[in-house]
């Protein structure tokens, strides 16, 4: 799915160049979940905007399905995002003048899908995400845990192949982060390649991979013991 060759990403600061991502190659097949991990400033975040097209690189390859995205314009890494990508933020990035319902149902507006068709899509979703109570309220409205899950119905309704989460529980208690965490072990099981940057390693035994990027370089890039498995909180909600 996904191929990087010598990707890197620097900033002009005076005469001198500041790096954050050096020399980073990296293959992500289809189906997998991949964890970013490493200390803050070490380049993740930014890796992840690369990889939703969100963010472009300073030199370096980047495929995805075999198409060069470094060669591609604007409107072509758009289209693509549109079509294939969803991106879960750490702070929600809900629109605040738009209900629930309307959140979620902007992505498929974006494509153009037609209004009966939404609503069907939208009715969906809302039940699977058990959140049809709130479909009328606005962000500010709800709590963390319910934004996220409005964020997650928002990323996966046009049903995308790649899911990008940065630090998708951050902000969350934790019975609210194993509740978006066990969200995505069901949407990896449907199918979905998952890419997270998180902090927590109990977020990245959910996953099947971690990659450790450490001063903008892959330090290590090993697999996940899928049987340790994450261990469910006791806490109360």
């Amino acid at each position: 799915m996904i191929e990087l060759k010598n990707i890197e990403r620097s900033y002009r600061q005076g005469l001198r160049k500041s790096w954050v991502l050096r020399d980073i190659s990296l293959n992500i097949n289809e189906g997998e979940f991949v964890t970013f991990m490493g200390p803050s400033g070490a380049g993740k975040t930014t890796l992840l905007n690369i990889l939703g097209m969100l963010d472009e690189p300073s030199a370096g390859e980047y495929y995805f399905y075999d198409e060069p995205v470094h060669k591609l314009n604007e409107r072509r890494r758009s289209e693509i995002h549109k079509q294939y990508i969803g991106f879960v933020f750490q702070a929600y990035h809900l629109i605040d003048d738009l209900t629930v319902y309307e959140n979620i149902e902007t992505p498929l507006l974006y494509r153009g899908i037609k209004s009966k068709d939404r609503k069907s899509i939208v009715a969906e979703i809302l039940d699977r995400f058990n959140i049809v109570a709130k479909k009328d309220l606005f962000p500010d409205q709800l709590s963390g845990g319910q934004q996220q899950l409005v964020g997650v119905a928002r990323a996966v309704i046009s049903k995308p192949r790649l899911l990008l989460a940065d630090e998708p529980t951050g902000n969350l208690h934790t019975k609210q982060g194993e509740q978006i965490m066990e969200l995505f072990r069901e949407l990896h099981k449907d199918g979905v390649t998952i890419i997270q940057v998180t902090h927590s390693e109990k977020n990245a035994l959910y996953g099947t991979r971690v990659i450790e990027i450490e001063d903008g370089f892959v330090r290590e890039d090993r697999q996940v013991d899928a049987a340790a498995g994450p261990v469910p909180s006791t806490e109360n909600a």
